[in-house]
């Protein structure tokens, strides 16, 4: 699944296309994606100027004067500016016609994607209860510590938790972890302060390198130019499971945590 790098990677792709640019119209060829495309989208988004687009968690928020378009690529969706005569495939859903005389088209395998619909002055039901953003000064040390007061959970499943923070995936929870040398299965509640300050900055290193190098391409994911990410050739420990570590030579472990799989280093995580 699209990981928040990957995600502000389209974002940063799309907008010099999309800002400023009219929607003429909306073609959909399926509209039953993970929800289906409410009518609200085809009906107010054509003629409507894009004013910006912001990434909230996973999210794309395309903001109009009528309302905002609310996108999520699921687990293999992507967005692409294309010439307007650009023939659509078997899995091209959507297609929002510029007024460029380019196309967005929309393609997802899988349909576990979305396009939904934001009235002006709402907050979609989606958005709501969402926890600050890990590159936003919100997200600090002492935040991390005292959200995590009394929880015996795992530190990585509480790391992944939207409530607690947005859009540190399974990936990058993973390197970040390993990168502050705190055990993946370590309760919460039981990592210090100055340990939760280490880890808030390596997670907000890793983010701003990750979506410097566009992202990490597993499976399905590239950038809106057809360019994969290549953050993926410099994992320490994701995927990596039996191999040595590129610290200390330990093999990777691997466990299930929350029903995700979790790679770690035994030796350099504790």
């Amino acid at each position: 699944m699209p990981e928040l790098p990957e995600v502000e990677t389209t974002r940063r792709g799309i907008a010099p296309h999309l800002v400023g640019r009219r929607v003429e119209a909306v073609v959909v060829r399926q509209a039953r994606l993970r929800w289906p495309i409410p009518q609200a989208l085809r009906d107010r988004l054509p003629g409507q100027r894009v004013g910006a687009i912001e990434r909230r968690a996973k999210y794309l928020l395309v903001h109009t004067g009528a309302g905002s378009a609310l996108l999520h690529l699921g687990m293999s969706g992507s967005l692409r500016l294309l010439a307007g005569e650009t023939a659509p495939g078997a899995h091209d859903h959507v297609d929002w016609q510029l007024d460029s005389g380019r196309i967005l088209r929309y393609t997802d395998p899988r349909r576990f994607g979305s396009q939904l619909w934001q009235p002006p002055g709402t907050t979609h039901e989606l958005l709501a209860g969402l926890g600050p953003e890990p590159l936003g000064d919100e997200f600090d040390g002492g935040y991390l510590w005292t959200r995590a007061r009394g929880r015996a959970a795992p530190v990585k499943t509480f790391l992944m938790d939207q409530k607690i923070v947005v859009g540190i995936g399974n990936i990058y929870a993973a390197e970040a972890l390993f990168a502050a040398g705190i055990h993946p299965n370590r309760a919460a509640g039981s990592v210090s302060l100055a340990r939760y300050e280490r880890l808030v900055g390596e997670v907000k290193r890793i983010l701003d390198y990750a979506i410097t190098r566009g992202g990490t391409t597993l499976r399905d994911f590239i950038s809106p130019d057809g360019i994969p990410g290549y953050f993926e050739q410099e994992l320490f420990v994701y995927g990596r499971a039996g191999e040595p570590c590129k610290v200390c030579g330990t093999a990777v472990r691997a466990v299930t945590l929350g029903q995700r799989s979790t790679f770690y280093c035994s030796r350099c995580q504790r």
